[in-house]
């Protein structure tokens, strides 16, 4: 079994707040984590799955059922099927406040699930559990797998790619047709939504311009909007922020628009193995939006992530950002050769970054002639990243 490298957080929030809840997309491991972890409180376990009517039966008078079982760590998985328990939590755990209390998992973000954000404020921890990294995947992670196979454990495990390749259009197709109906309790048009994720794949890596969604789906500009919204709180896609403070620049201000898992990405378009993403001019973006990905997910909590683009060309893929002040810009290569544009000297120039890095497949680790740091994805996320 595959360590978590949220495990060791999960544990410490445990032992302190009343009150738990593991968000991330479905089929990602929030269950099989909570359960195990649930173990180390030393206290009796109930488990309630709310996709169970039987379960969801048992809260009918939640309130009562709940507080009959003080004495356990109750796990509650997919709570946004019922926000309304939010609010009933908060009594019982005012009555009762002990560390561990309630685990809850969810597959939406807090704010868009009615009255969860402020309900239990002071009595919760959110924490997110991404797919698979690519340094949980080994003591000497390759990205190529997993960059083609994605992080979701069902799809990258798997010995047989026909297996991972099944799995991801199973996942996709069940998201389609069934989860985000359940997850949001709204009718999205299975067709409509098809196509949207289908333009969201190849318009992977590229500024969102959302008119442009909303007359190919036919539907107005809110409504886009509001679908890329429910999309990004179901953490399937990804809008990068344009990094705008401080500049008298003419600047890019729209965000840039990625599905998180590379996978997913490469089941809507149909790649069978990954010299098919090689020959593809897709590439260079389905690497971009992957390394994006993985240090989305590693990066120490009190860094924020940007892209920087300017109207005159100057530009960096990711801008890392600490308080006031960027500590790196990064430029993302599919090469292990790269060839730097001038654009991105500038975007250096223009946010007064010292640490430049350019990030590659496996490039070897050096300084260039303008000291700017060529590195693998590999060592960056290892050495680089958690110094910044």
């Amino acid at each position: 079994m595959i360590k978590r490298k949220l495990e060791k957080q999960l544990l410490q929030l445990i032992k302190h707040f009343p009150a738990v809840c593991v968000l991330g997309p479905r089929q990602v491991g929030k269950t099989t984590l909570v359960k195990r972890l649930a173990h180390i409180v030393k206290k009796p376990i109930l488990y309630l799955d709310l996709e169970r009517p039987t379960d969801r039966l048992k809260l009918q008078d939640a309130e009562s059922y709940l507080a009959q079982h003080h004495d356990k760590c109750i796990i509650v998985d997919e709570v946004q099927f019922m926000p309304e328990l939010f609010q009933l939590l908060r009594p019982l755990i005012d009555e009762k406040r002990m560390a561990g209390r309630f685990i809850l998992t969810g597959s939406a973000s807090p704010e868009l699930i009615k009255g969860a954000s402020e309900s239990l404020a002071g009595r919760i921890a959110y924490v997110e559990l991404s797919p698979l990294s690519l340094l949980e995947t080994g003591t000497k992670p390759a990205p190529e797998k997993h960059w083609f196979r994605g992080g979701f454990p069902s799809a990258y495990l798997p010995r047989q790619v026909g297996n991972s390749k099944q799995w991801l259009d199973f996942f996709i197709k069940s998201y389609l047709e069934r989860d985000l109906n359940l997850i949001y309790n709204i009718n999205f048009t299975r067709s409509v939504m098809q196509k949207m994720w289908t333009m969201i794949a190849h318009f992977h890596g590229n500024i969102l311009q959302v008119e442009n969604f909303s007359r190919s789906l036919g539907v107005t500009g809110p409504t886009a909007s509001r679908y890329f919204d429910f999309l990004e709180g179901a953490f399937i896609i990804h809008r990068l922020p344009a990094y705008s403070h401080n500049s008298k620049k003419r600047l890019i201000k729209s965000p840039k628009l990625y599905l998180r898992d590379s996978g997913v990405l490469h089941r809507l378009l149909h790649f069978d193995d990954i010299e098919d993403l090689k020959s593809n001019v897709i590439v260079g973006n389905s690497w971009e939006g992957y390394v994006i990905e993985q240090i989305y997910n590693s990066k120490p909590d009190q860094l924020r992530m940007y892209y920087y683009r300017t109207h005159d060309g100057a530009e960096t893929d990711v801008v890392l950002e600490e308080g006031n002040k960027v500590v790196a810009c990064v430029e993302i290569k599919f090469s292990n050769a790269p060839i730097l544009s001038k654009g991105f000297y500038i975007g250096l120039h223009d946010l007064k970054c010292k640490n430049g890095f350019v990030i590659t497949p496996s490039s070897e680790n050096y300084l260039n002639g303008q000291g700017v740091r060529i590195c693998s994805l590999t060592d960056f996320l290892k050495k680089f990243l958690p110094n910044l």
